[in-house]
């Protein structure tokens, strides 16, 4: 087995730029301009997906995006995140954010480097955060990463075991975006539409406001005062990378946090057009959340899955979009006490029973898929050092 220098086995390694004129250089159609936001560990994001006319995209000619191609965020908050590009976002480029790493497949399968880039994520981190510029990987640290490279016919078997505890957390993955598609569904279908009571509201049911039966909690949480404790926190790059918590020490945690609840539920203040809404799962003592959040409490607890299918709504979504703050899009945000204001229909108590005796099983089931894909994360991650050292033979797999 040899080791290589990234750089030694691939045909380009490289990053974009943003086209002149910002967000005015964006279009509704044409060619896909890909940032940080699209790429996620092992998956390819189309939330906030930008496109940009020929013109822009023959200046970025020479960051064009192949189908085999590797995507790797190197800066921000995403950074050392990797995935490869879905073929659909195709035709694309990329922009300075964003790395194209394009293996030589006739040395190097470009599935063995994606797994070899998550497995040295930690050390990524480390690298990013020691640089001239923090939280940036340049391409330089890109190019000088070394890895030992089997023959080909190994780094196929050792791709299949891999791929297979990934294909697990894709199906999950996809069961979890069908269930949310079917809440979201069925609450439009009961709340906004009314096609489940015949196109028309119930003359019981009255008009009000999120604010009349939620409300929005701020209690706060040191870090400081009790460094010892470990917290379960949802940040947005949490929530970005694999929508499940980190658990680490609160000496760790730089600023204060909201205190969760069982009857938390939550969406981002913070550049709403990003959509992040969660429903915690509260496993712990000491659940916490984000100031960038806005926390929600159902004044009867019942009502919790009626108020998280309302800030999941798309009508709730395009709220936060019209009463945003700030000039830029990389610092919008939606004032909280404005949420209250939104207007919602109100159903009897009877009927937000019904519809949450349907939706609460999906919301749960998303939260164990969630919590398995964590775990096979983990045995993924585990396994990965070991496969590419040899200390786990792979001779005997039958491809």
């Amino acid at each position: 087995m040899a080791i290589y220098k990234l750089k030694d086995i691939c045909l380009k390694i490289g990053s974009g730029a943003t086209p002149k004129g910002g967000k005015e250089a964006y279009c509704d159609e044409g060619i896909s301009l890909i940032r940080s936001q699209n790429v996620l560990d092992f998956t390819f994001s189309y939330d906030g997906l930008a496109h940009i006319n020929d013109q822009q995209a023959e200046k970025l000619s020479n960051v064009e995006v192949k189908p085999q191609d590797i995507l790797l965020n190197i800066t921000g908050d995403s950074v050392a995140r990797v995935c490869t590009v879905d073929p659909r976002a195709l035709p694309a480029r990329v922009n300075q954010h964003v790395a194209i790493i394009r293996p030589d497949e006739n040395r190097v399968l470009s599935s063995y480097i994606l797994y070899f880039l998550q497995m040295i994520k930690p050390y990524l981190l480390q690298i990013a955060a020691g640089g001239a510029t923090r939280n940036a990987l340049t391409k330089s640290m890109i190019e000088n990463l070394e890895l030992e490279v089997p023959d080909i016919l190994s780094q196929k078997k050792i791709v299949s075991v891999l791929d297979d505890i990934q294909g697990k957390i894709r199906d999950n993955n996809e069961i979890n975006k069908n269930l949310e598609q079917q809440a979201q569904e069925l609450f439009k279908a009961w709340f906004v539409t009314f096609e489940t009571f015949g196109g028309k509201m119930p003359s019981s049911w009255s008009v009000a406001k999120l604010g009349d039966i939620a409300t929005i909690k701020t209690n706060s949480f040191s870090p400081a005062k009790t460094p010892t404790v470990m917290l379960e926190h949802y940040s947005i790059p949490a929530f970005d990378e694999q929508k499940y918590p980190v658990f680490e020490l609160a000496a760790n945690v730089k600023s204060n946090k909201y205190i969760l609840t069982d009857n938390s539920v939550m969406i981002s203040k913070l550049n709403p057009g990003i959509k992040r809404v969660w429903r915690p799962m509260c496993v712990s003592e000491f659940a916490v959340s984000s100031t960038e959040f806005i926390i929600f409490e159902a004044n009867d607890p019942t009502y919790k899955d009626y108020v998280f299918s309302v800030i999941d709504s798309s009508t709730f979504s395009d709220w936060m979009c019209a009463h945003t703050t700030g000039s830029t899009n990389s610092r919008q945000r939606t004032t909280p006490s404005t949420t209250l204001e939104f207007q919602i229909a109100l159903p009897t108590q009877e009927v937000v029973s019904d519809f949450c005796k349907i939706v609460t099983p999906m919301y749960d089931m998303i939260a164990q898929n969630t919590c398995e894909n964590r775990k096979l994360a983990a045995f993924r991650d585990s396994l990965l050092p070991k496969l590419m050292s040899g200390e786990l033979d792979v001779s005997n797999i039958d491809l």
